[in-house]
This record gives structure tokens, sequence and C-alpha cells, in this order.
């Protein structure tokens, strides 16, 4: 029962392990019988049997730090005017036009609240909302979601596409760390790239599949005679990756998932041909596949870190091809059917000042900020939250990032509680709030 088929009621949770716990039931009044009496009544009329929607999720990772006041918090001391959405009541820049018309499918979150402020320590706690210890580090949400959910075909389960900014070393972030190696994220180069192909599944064109699999014989016997000899723990996490390697380049379907050709000329410029608009394509072909957890970027060099220029990196580059490239993923999902299984989520590390510095550009800023949030049986078309009059501070309903955590998790049907015990003896928790406190789902959207 650990972490599916919860029972969801007035935003208590109460699993069976709960009820069952010593003395667990004494405070209802109910004995052991009676409780099981009503689990049986309750099944009945589907009270127990209701099913997470959520089977994956991509991340459009704003690297840099979008500003909330530019983008989904329009306020007066933006360059840019509020437009209204297909919501009624809630407004977005008019940087978005084509995004307005899909507000229905998305909920914006405008009182995040976080605590770091500096690029690296800021991308370590959005995606592990914990905040950065030399003493030992932590998965991210993408690897806890990988390991809770498991695979059920050969395609990678936890994808980066592409890499973070080259001389960046932020991939670690994402990694699973402690919870094991194979929860960490595949990562493939620039879909939009001339050439592009994944080197883990490419073979040289000099050696076949067959002679891959003669040697893979081969090796096999060599494996085996030298086990009989040596044998070390070492032996089975080594056999984890090498199946998984094998499996992945062996596996037609996983060949086909990378594979952008299959797509039409139309779909690809549905998209954009740049980085941000193949990655999300990609995005949508893993998750449609079977990946459940897809980073997806193609913003290079922290694009959305606009210290200088602000209006203009928005107006010329930023916001045309987000608003162009997300609801083209918005879209293809939902007329695939699989915007009810999956869960979008557009966030970067951190906002943006309330105030333009003397270069016209707005400088990082945690205090409050806005995250884009929907699909995966979580309900869109509203707000939640609210910011201050210039988008600087919350002024009702502070979110952290444990708490979109465990509206993500709520979603999947993994248990948000949940702590994992590091290997320095210190427990983890995989919902991690402010205060180092558990968050706790959003019930607007679950």
């Amino acid at each position: 029962m650990e972490g599916k088929g919860f029972v969801y009621c007035d935003g208590n949770h109460f699993t069976r392990r709960d009820f069952l716990r010593v003395g667990s039931l004494s405070f209802l009044g109910i004995n052991l019988a009676q409780y099981l009496r009503l689990e049986q009544a309750m099944a009945e009329v589907g009270v127990l049997n209701i099913q997470p929607k959520a089977q994956a999720c991509i991340l459009v990772w704003l690297d840099g730090g979008a500003s909330q006041m530019d983008t989904w918090d329009p306020k007066p001391n933006s360059s840019f005017k509020p437009i209204s959405t297909n919501v009624a009541g809630i407004q977005i820049s008019e940087l978005f036009p084509r995004l307005a018309n899909h507000m229905d499918k998305l909920a914006i979150i405008r009182s995040v609240h976080t605590e770091e402020n500096n690029h690296a320590e800021a991308t370590h706690y959005a995606v592990t909302g914990h905040r950065p210890n030399p003493a030992m580090k932590f998965p991210s949400f993408g690897s806890v979601i990988t390991k809770e959910m498991g695979s059920t075909t050969d395609i990678p389960p936890h994808v980066m596409v592409p890499a973070m900014p080259k001389g960046k070393r932020y991939d670690e972030y994402f990694r699973g760390h402690f919870i094991g190696a194979q929860h960490d994220p595949m990562i493939i180069p620039d879909p939009s790239q001339s050439g592009f192909d994944v080197p883990d599944l490419s073979l040289p064109k000099t050696l076949s599949m067959e002679v891959l699999e003669d040697r893979r014989a081969f090796l096999s016997l060599v494996d085996q005679f030298y086990r009989q000899k040596v044998e070390t723990t070492d032996f089975s996490n080594m056999d984890i990756f090498t199946k998984q390697a094998w499996n992945m380049i062996f596996s037609p379907a996983v060949q086909k998932a990378f594979d952008l050709s299959q797509e039409s000329e139309k779909t690809k410029e549905a998209y954009g041909k740049d980085a941000i608009g193949q990655s999300l394509l990609m995005a949508r072909r893993l998750v449609e596949s079977g990946s459940r957890f897809v980073t997806a970027g193609g913003y290079k060099g922290q694009d959305w870190d606009t210290h200088a220029d602000n209006d203009k990196s928005l107006k010329e580059r930023l916001a045309p091809t987000l608003d162009r490239s997300l609801v083209a993923l918005l879209e293809d999902l939902d007329q695939r059917g699989i915007l009810e299984s999956t869960i979008v989520i557009v966030l970067g590390e951190f906002g943006r000042t309330a105030h333009l510095n003397p270069a016209h550009g707005r400088d990082h800023w945690s205090d409050c900020w806005s995250i884009l949030l929907g699909g995966g049986g979580l309900q869109g078309g509203q707000v939640i939250g609210k910011s201050d009059e210039r988008g600087a501070y919350v002024a009702d309903r502070m979110v952290s990032l444990g708490d979109i955590f465990a509206t993500v998790y709520k979603a999947f049907g993994i248990d948000w509680e949940k702590e994992y015990m590091h290997p320095i003896g210190r427990p983890v928790k995989i919902a991690n709030a402010l205060e180092d406190l558990t968050g706790e789902p959003l019930p607007e959207l679950i």
C-alpha cells in the first residue's frame, strides 16, 4: 500500500498502514474488525479507489530565473501590460498571447518563497527542496519520482535534454545521489543541432547489431568465469547498469523514442526548430513512450538571468520562444490524450527584483516569485497565492517548494511524507518545506 492507493478526503491522508499502527485505531473509537468493515464499505462506493492520474512529469526549466511581474504576475512596475486569458479574472503579461488562450490548463502559484539567491545554491534548492550541505547530497524530486514510480519499459525513466550550460556543474543537482545512480537523469545533447544523435545509443558505423550481440555473448562467458574466481559486492550494482545499457541499445522502442525524424515538419515548426522547441518536443516523445520525468531546457547560459536589458531580452528572445513552444507542448499533449497523465511544471531557480537596476535589468529575487503547474489531473484555471503591489513579497498564502513537491507526489500517488535515510544516519524529507517542515499538497490543485 505504501506510496499508492491513498485515501484523499478533505485534505487528510490516512493510509491503511497508518491505521494499523499499534494504538492508531483507538483515537477513532473503533477496533480492527470495525475498521476493516468500514474499509470494505468505503471501497464499494469508490472512496478508497481514487486512482492518481499522473504517470509522467515534464519540467520546463527557465535557466537563470524569470521575472514574475513580467510573466505570470503582471504589475504596474512592469513595462508590459496585463492581458486577459481564457479564464475569467486571470491575467498574464502581454508577452504571452498564445498561452493566454490555454490558462484553463495551468494554475499560477504567485506566492512562492525560497531561501537561496545565488544560481548554484538556488538551482540545488529548486530541484531538491534542501539547502546545500557539505556533509550530504540530496536527491532531486525527479529522481524521487523515478525511484517511487519505477519504470515499465526500456525507455530511460529520467532524462535531461539538453545538459546544463557548459562550465556549470548544475547537472549534479538533478541526480539521485544516495538513493542510487540508476535514478540519475540520462543527459542527451541539444536535439536542434544538425546531426543530432544520442551517443549512448549510437553504434560505430563499422559495428552491426549482429556483431555486438556476438560480443555480448562472449563477454557473458568471460564474466561468468571471472566471477567464479572473484566475488565482490560491486557486481550487483554493475549488473543493473549493464542490463539497462544493453536493453536500451537493443530496443527498437528506445531508438524510436529518441528519433525526431518520426515527427512531421509541421509539428517541428509548431514547437520551433530551436533548442527550446526541440527539447520540449523530445520531452513529449519520451513521456509518451514511458519516461517518468524529463527536464527540458534549451535556454543556455542562464538566458533568463536578465541583469541587463530585461525588457529587450524578454520581448525579443525569451518570451516569444516560450510562448510558442509551451503552447505547442500543451496542445500536443492534450490532443494525444496524455495531458491528463502528464504534469507540466514551468519554473527556474528564483524570480527577479521588483525594481530595475542601472543597467535596466532585474536582479536575483527569492522572496516571492511565480510557478506554472498543470496537467496530470491537477486543476488548472486558477491562481494560488498573492504577491504585494510590486511583486516583491508574499501578501497572501506563502507556498514553499516542499508544498509544490508534495502536490506533485500526491498526483502520482506517492507518499509525500516519506523520508529516506541518508547513509550518515539522517532522515531526509522528500518534500522538504521551509524551516525543514514537511510540505503539504495544495488542496485547490488536487
